[in-house]
């Protein structure tokens, strides 16, 4: 089979297409044919030994596929060749075959495409976790998304959406503001792009100000850090929820009296090791999703396809800002 390596520490470039001999699904494991992959911005990361998790070398990039069972280790009685699957390896999906502990894999229905599968976990489940476990988001509330046009932004627009929140999508251009009105922001902002100085973050305080109205935002979903984080914490509104999810931008540094004269908490959303912890709770939001997926309620959008040969490119795509929903490797 082929498989894409991560052999030494570097960026996309240094991934190299290897053949290896079909793996073989040990105890309590499933053998998975893979069709499609999702591309997430730790791929970018713990390629270059940056992310929490740092896998011994060789390994393969991916964190999440959907599949076909293919084969069946001892003691596994949940699957049956032929049963379309997800999972959620964290690494290693960048491959033809893939063995998978069968407590990661969950059945995908018939009402939802393989490419739709692939998407879902990591955007889908991270947004969801966010706004219920870490955001207590409640009908009527205002929700704020920073990058509302990438996968996990775009991802919270819509659950935000579904879940009853008036939404506002902040974006770095019209056009990405316009997608994620579509995907069911209520209203959006255009922000400059980066750096920003002191006089650059308050012209972008105020502009959030303007949309939001005096009482602010109940919730901020924060996945671009940096310069602008300040701006968006200084419009959160009393009791708010402000959820630091990434930094693309780079680390914040966030003022300590800004959570005091708002009463707001700041609040990391470390979706990989809160699945860890707590494996049924994250089966429980894969099944929801995927109802929602087929219910047509959330629909994933699919900015570009890449061959697994091209998996590299597909993850160098992530470190531009021209990115507007999910990248996928297909097979």
């Amino acid at each position: 089979m082929k498989i894409l390596l991560s052999e030494k520490t570097g960026g996309p470039e240094t991934l190299v297409l290897r053949d290896r001999p079909d793996p073989v699904p040990g105890p309590g494991e499933v053998l998975v044919a893979v069709r499609c992959i999702g591309v997430n911005y730790p791929d970018t990361l713990m390629i270059e030994d940056k992310y929490q998790f740092r896998p011994e070398r060789p390994f393969a990039p991916g964190a999440e596929l959907s599949g076909v069972v293919e084969a069946l280790g001892e003691g596994v009685t949940r699957f049956a060749p032929g049963d379309r699957v997800m999972a959620l390896p964290m690494w290693g999906a960048m491959a033809e075959k893939v063995c998978v502990p069968v407590d990661q894999c969950h059945p995908v229905p018939d009402g939802v495409s393989d490419a739709d599968a692939a998407a879902l976990q990591m955007i889908y489940g991270t947004a969801l976790y966010a706004l219920e476990e870490r955001g207590d988001i409640r009908p009527g509330n205002t929700v704020l998304v920073l990058g509302a046009a990438g996968g996990v932004g775009l991802a919270a627009v819509e659950l935000a959406s579904v879940l009853g929140a008036r939404v506002v999508a902040a974006a770095s251009s019209e056009e990405k503001v316009a997608m994620a009105r579509e995907h069911g922001a209520d209203e959006g902002i255009v922000y400059p792009r980066g750096p920003l100085d002191k006089d650059g973050q308050k012209a972008l305080s105020t502009a959030f100000r303007k949309v939001l109205g005096e009482d602010g935002a109940d919730i901020v979903v924060d996945i671009v850090g940096g310069d602008y984080t300040e701006p968006a914490l200084r419009c959160t509104g009393w009791g708010g929820r402000f959820l630091i999810i990434g930094f693309p931008a780079g680390i914040a540094k966030i003022p300590a009296n800004l959570p005091l004269l708002k009463s707001c908490d700041i609040r990391g959303v470390f979706w990989g090791a809160a699945i860890q912890r707590d494996p049924e709770a994250n089966r429980r939001a894969m099944a929801r999703l995927l109802d929602l997926c087929a219910e047509g309620k959330i629909r994933p959008r699919i900015h570009a396809s890449y061959p697994l040969a091209e998996g590299g490119a597909a993850i160098a795509a992530l470190s531009g800002r021209g990115v507007m929903g999910k990248v996928l490797v297909e097979l």
